[in-house]
């Protein structure tokens, strides 16, 4: 299948700012697209992009006073399979992991494993190493939160996503691959786009999606407490260690977001 994709942003600043941003493709899905995948600035803006520490793209700027929109909108093939459910996937041993997988064991700024170990190991310490363990954490933070926008909060951790019992994408993300951490799993947070595709459409407006992945068997492979289903249409962005790495722009100075939009559609293909 075909999805269209893309977002609109607008920044007010009241002085040059310079920002970071990570709103690129992952290298990843490069090959499946249909059109370019290019940031727009307006008004005009120099930019260059850079490879991070966790091999995503990202973009450098310094956004102007007043207004800056950045844009992009493309198109990109999706096999339309769902997530891949590694239900026999093993449980490495600390010492079989390879070097560059361990920071996915370690807290991080939403992360504290040290607040969440002895939870974790309470409650998940008695189920069968592996991929069955995975989804009785997946099962926990889909009940033990509840969805709701309204209530976003981007200083919410992993811990204050367990203690209020509420949030959005992101915080079931956080409490999820923080107790795979916990459990010894590594765990890493994605960021990117998910569309209502396969599922009834979702009251209220699209937005960027918060995930994770957990490493098994040698694989990384995709986790979602949120939707706790396989779901179609994923496209990734951002891999990294928590929301921190991931953000759609870091500003070193005042900046007000005063506009988003999302689009993540499928659309029909074209002969």
């Amino acid at each position: 299948m075909h999805i269209k994709a893309g977002y609109s942003l607008t920044y007010d600043c009241p002085k040059p700012t310079p920002m970071l941003l990570c709103l690129n493709l992952h290298p990843s899905r490069r090959n499946d697209l249909l059109t370019p995948q290019v940031l727009s600035f307006t008004p005009g803006t120099q930019s260059w992009d850079y490879t991070d520490g966790f091999g995503n793209v990202c973009t450098r700027i310094t956004a102007p006073a007043g207004q800056t929109t950045i844009a992009t909108e493309f198109e990109i093939y999706d096999p339309g399979t769902p997530d891949y459910v590694p239900v026999d996937a093993k449980q490495h041993d600390i010492a079989d992991l390879p070097d560059e997988v361990l920071v996915f064991l370690l807290g991080s700024r939403y992360c504290e494993t040290d607040r969440l170990s002895s939870v974790a190991w309470q409650m998940f310490g008695n189920t069968a190493p592996g991929w069955a363990r995975v989804q009785a954490i997946l099962d926990f933070v889909h009940d033990r939160i509840t969805f709701d926008y309204q209530q976003a909060d981007p200083t919410r951790t992993a811990f204050g996503a367990y203690s209020d019992g509420i949030g959005v994408c992101r915080d079931f993300a956080h409490l999820a691959l923080t107790l795979c951490r916990c459990m010894n799993i590594p765990a890493r947070y994605c960021t990117g786009y998910l569309g209502d595709i396969g599922i009834p459409p979702i009251p209220g407006p699209m937005d960027f999606s918060g995930w994770f992945e957990v490493y098994l068997g040698g694989h990384w492979y995709t986790a979602d407490a949120r939707s706790n289903k396989p779901r179609i249409g994923r496209i990734l962005m951002a891999i990294g260690r928590d929301a921190t790495d991931v953000a759609i722009s870091t500003q070193f100075g005042p900046a007000t977001l005063t506009a988003f939009n999302v689009v993540t559609d499928e659309v029909p293909i074209r002969d």
